[in-house]
Order: C-alpha cells, then structure tokens, then sequence
C-alpha cells in the first residue's frame, strides 16, 4: 500500500511495525517495489521510495541532477530513526552516496549496488557519428528537430528512447555528473553487493570504490546480473544487518 512522505511529496511504501531505520533507493525506470523481497520479511522497518518522476511519483519541474533527488529525499529522514541505513540500487545508489556525503549525522551505513560511480575505460562514449552531425544541422536550422528525435530513438540508449520531457534531460545530466567528490565526503561504512555479471555497472567499478573508501566491504554475487534487489534479495538483507548499529 503506497503511503506519503515528507508532507505528501515523496510516495513509496512502509515495512515492518516500527520506526523506519533502512531507506531504499530503486535504479532508473524502477520503482520501490523492487525491494519487496529484500524489505517484506520481518524485522526489517523500512521506507522504500518512488523517486520523482518513476513509480507513483510525478516527475521534478525541473531538470535535476543527483544531488537535488538526495535534498529531496532527505526530507524522508525526518520520519526515520536517527541512524538510517541507506540502501541505493544503480541510480538509487548515486542518489544515496550524495545523500550520505550531505547529511553524515544522520547515515549511519549505505548499501550500494549496481551503482555506476565510475565510467570505465575514461571519458562517456559519444553519440553516434550522424546523430552528431544532426544535432548541429539541426542548431543551424538546415534539419528540424524531429529529424534529430528520429536519429535519438534509433542510437539512444534504452534509458534514453524511453525518457521524455524533463526525465529525458535528468537522464542526460545524470549521466554527466561526477560522483569523486561525493564519494570522498562518505565518512559512514559501506556496503557494497555486486552482480559478477553486471553489465550496467561491471564489478570492476565496485572495485574502485571499495580502493577508494576507508570503511568498504564488496561482496560478490556470483551468476548475479544488475537487478541484485530481484536476484540476491538475502545478500542485500545480510548487508544491510551488518550496518545496523
């Protein structure tokens, strides 16, 4: 059953008897109900959200980087206990590490996986050569913009063919952010669980964030792909014990 949070701001759906002490985080084009196996069984109190824009959440009014989703949620921790435990699946993961980075006096613990931190292999991956070349003509005046958003829907990712209006823009910001100085800001223990076979965000981006934070443990899935809330339900369940304090 859907519930409002944040004086009717934020939806998503409640777990266990008690005050909430674990908040889910979903990935792009998810939802809370992501987390039902990992949040459902007993002995877990826990909020798990719709990010604006997916689920029953209207999308922002604006185009929004990370950081703004993680000020927006952090309204949600005012009806939590004051040691929460963050746990953030792909995009719910970048959302978590700012949110962990901007209020440390109240995470106590993040849980990440299938969080893409890192770009491997260096700089983002241009479009393709003629969509390129269109979006110029197109600046130019020489094509119209349908015939750009033609050639988007043929080369665009997945993510991109399926966004529109502002998501769309928050999907191309988003993926232009850079997550080091987040990162370098988390002063809580973390969690990270990863698919082997994740090919959204390959373990090895797991293993540059476990290099480069003082208090990390990786776990490895093994056979596991990018959807570890749907697949490895109990590993995210025994990370997220180990982090309660």
């Amino acid at each position: 059953m859907l519930t409002s949070f944040a004086g009717s701001h934020l939806f998503g759906e409640s777990y266990g008897t008690g005050t909430p002490w674990v908040l889910a985080l979903h990935g792009w084009r998810r939802d809370h109900r992501d987390f039902d196996a990992v949040l459902a069984p007993p002995g877990m109190d826990a909020i798990a959200l719709d990010l604006p824009g997916f689920g029953s959440a209207p999308p922002p009014d604006a185009v929004w980087g990370t950081p703004d989703y993680a000020g927006a949620v952090a309204a949600v921790l005012e009806e939590m206990e004051a040691s929460v435990v963050v746990l953030g699946h792909s995009f719910g993961g970048l959302v978590a590490v700012h949110l962990a980075a901007s209020r440390p006096d109240r995470i106590a613990g993040l849980v990440l996986s299938g969080a893409p931190l890192h770009r491997l292999g260096g700089a983002r991956p241009k479009p393709r050569l003629r969509l390129r070349m269109a979006r110029g003509l197109a600046a130019r005046g020489v094509i119209g913009q349908d015939r750009v958003e033609t050639l988007r829907q043929r080369y665009g990712s997945d993510d991109y063919r399926a966004a529109s209006g502002v998501m769309r823009d928050i999907l191309v910001r988003t993926l232009a952010e850079d997550y080091a100085a987040a990162l370098a800001a988390v002063q809580c223990p973390v969690e990270l669980v990863w698919g082997d076979d994740d090919t959204a965000a390959p373990l090895a981006v797991a293993e540059q964030v476990q290099r480069e934070l003082s208090d990390a443990h990786l776990v490895v899935c093994p056979g596991a792909g990018h959807l570890t809330p749907l697949t490895v339900p109990g590993e995210l369940r025994a990370a997220i014990g180990r982090l309660r304090t």
